[in-house]
């Protein structure tokens, strides 16, 4: 997913060159999923970026076939209204924009967020368990591993039973404060210990999420849709899903590290962060040397 405006951050931080060669973020995820196995990435975008990934991806088009397509405000079903809004809808609407590129069991990331190589090896074994299956998987990171010091962050909770994840609770505004990690949850404020498992929009999904994401977006447009600025978000259309029995959904942990550029400010750790796993050997430079 990487149709991202981002607001918080000042423009689109997906195209931020970020690495000691230049490499967007994205660039040392696709590095790691063609490591672990994958060799097909499908990337949602706005029109107004196409061309500019169009020029970066040429570097990575020998190892990986790649599709682009377009999340657009007006890809709603028959019938539904645009109103006032002048943006997508949000993650889950993302998702949906690739249906057409889809043909089986697929894995989604963030292009903001450094997963690390453990969370692609993670994705790459729970793929075939979801073709085979239909059982989806959430490769989450302990929250307090996930945290900017630079402003609050959204997460969505992942509550379990044993490995199962019962409920995905969408919490904001969460951060550090007087020594205590605290959010604001559906019902209140939330304090949290730091080793719960949060989902970083890493899932592993069987090909029939797509029909299960179609239903709950026209729901979504049918009750919110009237309001400009509410977004039909992929952690709380799966969360829906497993409510309603219509998804099994696993969790695993990857270790991380995790880097992500939620605000300006993150940038010079993340740029520092990479450097250090090129200067251990984790990555070559260049990139795809």
């Amino acid at each position: 997913m990487a149709a991202g405006a981002g607001s918080r951050f000042g423009g689109p931080k997906q195209m931020m060159p970020i690495g000691p060669g230049g490499e967007w973020l994205l660039e040392f995820g696709l590095f790691d999923a063609h490591r672990a196995g994958f060799r097909r990435v499908v990337f949602i975008v706005r029109d107004e970026i196409t061309d500019a990934f169009e020029r970066r991806l040429k570097t990575v088009r020998p190892y990986l076939d790649i599709t682009l397509v377009t999340q657009r405000l007006e890809d709603v079903p028959a019938g539904a209204t645009i109103g006032a809004r002048t943006k997508p809808w949000g993650t889950g609407q993302a998702v949906l924009a690739a249906r057409a590129a889809i043909d089986g069991a697929l894995a989604i990331i963030n292009a903001d967020d450094f997963y690390g190589a453990p969370a692609y090896r993670l994705a790459a074994e729970a793929c075939p368990v979801a073709a085979s299956t239909g059982v989806a998987t959430v490769v989450g990171m302990r929250l307090d591993r996930t945290l900017s010091p630079h402003g609050p962050v959204k997460r969505g909770w992942c509550q379990v039973h044993g490995e199962r994840v019962t409920r995905i609770e969408e919490v904001t505004d969460i951060a550090h404060r007087h020594g205590r990690i605290t959010g604001a949850g559906r019902e209140g404020r939330l304090e949290f210990k730091g080793q719960e498992i949060v989902s970083m929009n890493f899932w592993v999904f069987p090909q029939s999420i797509l029909a299960g994401l179609a239903s709950r977006f026209e729901a979504f447009l049918a009750e919110e849709g009237h309001d400009p600025a509410s977004e039909f978000l992929l952690p709380e259309a799966v969360n829906s899903l497993v409510a309603d029995d219509a998804l099994q959904l696993c969790r695993v942990e990857a270790p991380g590290p995790w880097f992500g550029l939620t605000y300006r400010e993150d940038q010079p750790a993340v740029a520092a962060g990479l450097a250090e796993l090129i200067r251990t050997g984790v990555y070559p430079t260049p990139l795809w040397a």
